[in-house]
């Protein structure tokens, strides 16, 4: 029988926000305080629903995390599987930054909106609100995914048939699904 999970001793309410996406591409997440750097990567990635399929890094202030290289000694890149999240945010409207992406530039804020005690018969993380769809994985960053955005809209547009084949078909920029993103963060 597998065992429960204990609860967590507080809770971090986090607001995730895709950087410079207009209108705003957010999640509301509420993590375990004590959750690792590279638990938190896991939870950026199902929230926002990202395939995890590119580099990534934390960082705050001048010091950055991720997974780091054994071939780059000199990289400064401080290892997220050691860092929990409540030992760089502490109080509410601090932030931290998670690029997804290196190519694309896929920059989130991470902000702490509130740190509170955890309810009774809540499994953590989960998702509690949020707006608009994840872009796709590998247009561009946020300028290319405006660009995607007015070719997939306008059927006279020359890559307009391209690139919603491209994108499975139908994509509509204000889907969000809460129940679909709470069933990710909980595998």
């Amino acid at each position: 029988m597998p065992r429960k999970a204990a609860a967590p001793k507080r809770v971090y309410q986090l607001k995730i926000t895709l950087k410079d996406s207009k209108p705003p591409i957010w999640r509301r997440v509420e993590v375990p305080d004590d959750s690792t750097l590279s638990k938190l990567h896991a939870i950026i990635q199902a929230a926002m629903g990202w395939t995890d399929s590119h580099l990534h890094m934390f960082s705050i202030g001048r010091t950055s995390y991720g997974v780091p290289d054994p071939d780059y000694e000199d990289e400064d890149v401080r290892d997220e599987r050691r860092v929990k999240l409540n030992q760089l945010l502490t109080e509410p409207k601090q932030k931290l930054s998670y690029e997804y992406d290196f190519g694309d530039s896929w920059t989130h804020v991470v902000l702490l909106e509130q740190v509170r005690e955890p309810e009774p018969g809540v499994a953590y993380p989960r998702c509690t609100a949020g707006k608009r769809a994840c872009p796709p994985e590998d247009c561009g960053g946020v300028w290319g995914y405006a660009d995607f955005l007015a070719a997939i809209t306008d059927p006279e547009h020359p890559e307009h048939d391209e690139l919603r084949e491209w994108a499975g078909g139908e994509f509509d920029p204000e889907e969000f699904d809460l129940a679909e993103i709470d069933a990710a963060l909980r595998q």
